[in-house]
């Protein structure tokens, strides 16, 4: 069993935020820009994913500075953005969120974990 790192157990505050958000919100994604100006397609693709489901979340800008662009990727060890954790969990990237919701992967995956939307 892991514990979710936290500030007095990983040295890098980074980290400790990405652990912090992720423990806090059902829903994340961790993007270029925000949900109402995505940065990049990319980004642009899984909002208008969990915009259409109708699935609230939290979107984290990593340019906001390097070094949440570069923790995120050693946290989940993923080496793109964006990144869609629910429920604590890390689902993938763009490719991943898209496959799922068009195999209904996805849908089935939010309302297992209790985070469907009204879609």
């Amino acid at each position: 069993m892991t514990d979710t790192p936290t500030t007095e157990t990983d040295p890098n505050p980074v980290h400790a935020f990405i652990a912090q958000t992720v423990a806090e919100h059902p829903v994340v994604l961790f993007m270029k820009g925000t949900p109402d100006a995505p940065r990049c397609g990319f980004s642009g693709m899984v909002v208008q994913v969990l915009d259409h489901m109708s699935v609230p979340f939290v979107g984290v800008d990593v340019l906001q500075g390097e070094e949440l662009r570069d923790g995120i990727k050693s946290f989940s060890d993923w080496p793109t953005i964006p990144q869609l954790y629910v429920k604590g969990e890390f689902i993938g990237g763009a490719d991943i969120v898209k496959e799922m919701f068009q195999s209904g992967e996805l849908q089935a995956l939010m309302t297992e974990k209790g985070v469907a939307g009204e879609a």
